[in-house]
């Protein structure tokens, strides 16, 4: 309606001025509710066909959308385990910090492999302690083997030299007997020698490992026990948290409840735009927007992103080939824009709906210097012609409650 004014005052209203002052034609007379078109046809044409250029081109170079929302992205309160839920240690709504406990579930069974795990690493203590008194029983008993091995073997010498300087004066069986004494205790010597070095590997090899293994069983103990505990990983709050004791929690079923994070849906507004601004749309763009939440306000806002690709465009690999006739409804450029000015959403609830507008600007280009006049009057058409638009955003801030609260019947 703004445009068509507009265009009637640069069209119908010259041709009328023509027809009534220069050719002395009156309202009501001449020009009547039938020949108006004859008389102003000119006018009226030139009107329509400015109109719609107009329209095209506010449209076009200072696009706009309502599909604007403060999207924030959830946090989904999963326990890693199922189990029977013990304790709730947070209300249905209620703010949490990162690292604090929000429900336990039942650890009987958790708390029972960890009991194991700690009485396997005091039983692994204890056979240390009984390996390091079977060290000095086995030194002992090495001690006991080299005394007699060496009793046996200074009475085998003493006998042999006997018989070497007085052949005939010790018998030839006693010297053999004397021989298989001293050979049954190298044997003994070299049995306590193993078993001291048996013992010496089970108390510096075996044991340690024994314990390594229970003190890893013990950490894997802990940690289930402490899956039992779910906390919080970021700070926020949480929202409709129904859970109570008794319930069954099973991740692979559904989420315990949802985490919003702190500060979600206060730092971008995420809008899409129709497919023919994709030319358009450039990071850097001014643009404004208002919301439902925040009635009568106008937010300054700076395009921060434009995203490379259009989400009703993507599929899945599978058995079935694309059809492009399902995709019914064409998508549109999604578009990241934040605020100019520090704390501009405050007071937006988050995922409230908005209307946003997007303003061409090519006062860089213009003030360059290397364009033609013709050209610079036109891009300073381009760029005035977005004052309509912020005009029409205003008009819909102020009658949006209105249309709200009052024509929708709600």
């Amino acid at each position: 309606m703004l445009e068509l004014l507009l265009c009637s005052l640069l069209t119908i209203f010259p041709d009328y001025l023509y027809r009534r002052y220069r050719q002395g034609k009156r309202i009501g007379h001449e020009i009547t509710l039938y020949s108006v078109w004859f008389e102003l046809r000119f006018g009226i044409v030139a009107c329509l066909m400015l109109t719609v250029s107009l329209i095209t081109m506010i449209f076009y170079f200072h696009p706009s959308t309502s599909s604007a929302t403060l999207f924030y992205r959830t946090v989904p309160i999963v326990s890693e385990v199922t189990g029977r839920v013990a304790e709730v240690h947070v209300d249905v709504s209620a703010s949490v910090k990162k690292g604090d406990v929000l429900f336990r579930l039942d650890s009987a069974k958790q708390e029972a492999s960890l009991l194991t795990a700690q009485r396997k690493i005091a039983e692994v203590d204890a056979a240390m302690l009984a390996a390091q008194a079977d060290v000095l029983k086995a030194e002992g008993q090495l001690q006991e083997a080299k005394g007699s091995l060496q009793q046996a073997t200074d009475e085998l010498d003493t006998k042999r030299e006997l018989q070497k300087r007085n052949p005939g004066i010790v018998p030839q069986r006693d010297i053999e007997k004397l021989e298989v004494v001293a050979a049954g205790r190298q044997g003994a010597l070299d049995a306590a020698t193993a078993s001291r070095q048996s013992v010496m590997t089970r108390l510096s090899a075996l044991l340690p490992a024994e314990k390594a293994s229970a003190e890893a069983a013990l950490a894997e103990a802990q940690v289930d026990l402490d899956k039992t505990f779910i906390r919080a990983g970021v700070d926020g709050r949480v929202e409709q948290f129904g859970l109570r004791p008794g319930d069954i929690v099973n991740p692979m079923i559904r989420s315990a409840g949802v985490l919003i994070p702190e500060g979600a849906g206060r730092r971008a507004l995420m809008a899409g735009f129709g497919q023919i601004e994709a030319q358009v749309m450039k990071v850097g763009m001014v643009a404004e927007a208002t919301c439902i939440s925040k009635p009568w306000t106008i937010i300054p806002m700076v395009v921060t992103n434009v995203q490379d690709y259009i989400a009703a465009g993507q599929f899945r690999g599978g058995e079935q080939l694309i059809e492009a006739q399902q995709v019914v409804r064409p998508g549109t450029i999604l578009v990241f824009m934040e605020p100019i000015y520090k704390g501009g959403l405050e007071g937006v609830t988050p995922g409230s709906s908005c209307v946003a507008n997007a303003y061409t600007s090519n006062h860089d280009l213009i003030s360059s210097g290397k364009l033609s006049a013709f050209k610079s009057f036109g891009l300073h058409v381009v760029d005035a012609t977005g004052l309509v638009h912020a005009m029409l955003l205003r008009i819909q801030a102020l009658l949006l409650p209105i249309q709200t609260l009052v024509l929708s019947g709600h």
